[in-house]
């Protein structure tokens, strides 16, 4: 299989000085960056115009690109109402469409809202439709602002009470939002692990349709491999089927950049969230896909 899918990491996971972390990028061979923290100590959505430009340069001289700028953007809790939830992200929101045209990145991420009644439901869209309607205007609104401004916009689920557990409710979120191509998922595997949705080849044939991004990450239950994921781990020591589902991934070309992410779960003296653990987990997925450069 030729080499067809580019590897990147959150920007942050390389290190809390800017300029250092986009140079042990390069050590590491990659050159697309996905932009969440750590920018000049800040989280990407807080970047002034000035900051944006400044990283802008730090990037184009080393001939990197950006795929996309990993914003905070709606997770909050749906239940304290439309109008703080909204003004909570409004000036976040307007600083990506004046920072954006400065990085040009292919995406730009919002997450997914969190509702403190998450276990009175099984299906976020049926109960967004019935409690919070206004909910889906909110993200459609800011996907066309996204989209009016060049910019795809990437959905991903999060956790601790996340709106998404299951790709069920995913599809049907989705399917209310009716914004055709100009918004996509962005499949954080191991986030909706933690959800309650084991990973499967069957999950991801769900998700497929709506994939534009995967982000991978270890997690280990030494009880019972498909159990709720306790342990932080390397790729190599998950309990996910990795070989499987990233195998599917590269082969139906869903996700043209996969993010490696630092590993959820509890202290495990075998993953201490290094440079070392990091780079451990590039060469295995290097080693493992030959489609993945």
């Amino acid at each position: 299989m030729n080499r067809k899918v580019k590897l990147t990491i959150l920007n942050s996971m390389a290190g809390s000085d800017f300029e250092q972390a986009l140079d042990q990028h390069l050590e590491w061979g990659l050159h697309i960056l996905d932009l969440k923290e750590a920018i000049f100590s800040k989280r990407v959505d807080d970047l002034l115009p000035q900051e944006a430009e400044r990283a802008a340069q730090a990037i184009k001289s080393r001939n990197m690109s950006v795929v996309t700028l990993s914003t905070g953007i709606f997770y909050a809790d749906i239940e304290q109402g439309e109008v703080p939830f909204r003004a909570q992200f409004s000036e976040k929101l307007a600083r990506i469409l004046d920072t954006a045209p400065i990085l040009q990145p292919r995406n730009v991420r919002l997450l997914s809202a969190v509702s403190s009644k998450r276990s009175t439901f099984t299906n976020c869209a049926d109960y967004i439709h019935d409690k919070h309607p206004w909910v889906i205007s909110i993200y459609r609104d800011a996907i066309e602002k996204l989209h009016e401004a060049g910019f795809q916009t990437v959905i991903e689920n999060e956790v601790h009470n996340t709106i998404f557990s299951n790709p069920h409710e995913i599809v049907d979120f989705f399917r209310a939002l009716d914004c055709d191509d100009k918004v996509g998922f962005t499949w954080d595997i191991a986030n909706l692990w933690e959800e309650g949705t084991f990973p499967s080849l069957d999950v991801y044939v769900q998700l497929r349709p709506l994939i534009r991004m995967v982000h991978v990450k270890g997690g280990h239950d030494n009880d019972d491999p498909c159990g709720p994921k306790r342990l932080a781990s390397s790729l190599e020591g998950t309990s996910w089927p990795v070989r499987d589902i990233i195998n599917a991934v590269i082969r139906d070309g869903v996700s043209p950049v996969i993010c490696l992410n630092g590993s959820h779960g509890a202290k495990n003296p075998a993953y201490n969230h290094t440079l070392d653990d990091y780079y451990r987990d590039i060469l295995y997925l290097r080693q493992q896909f030959d489609g993945i450069e």
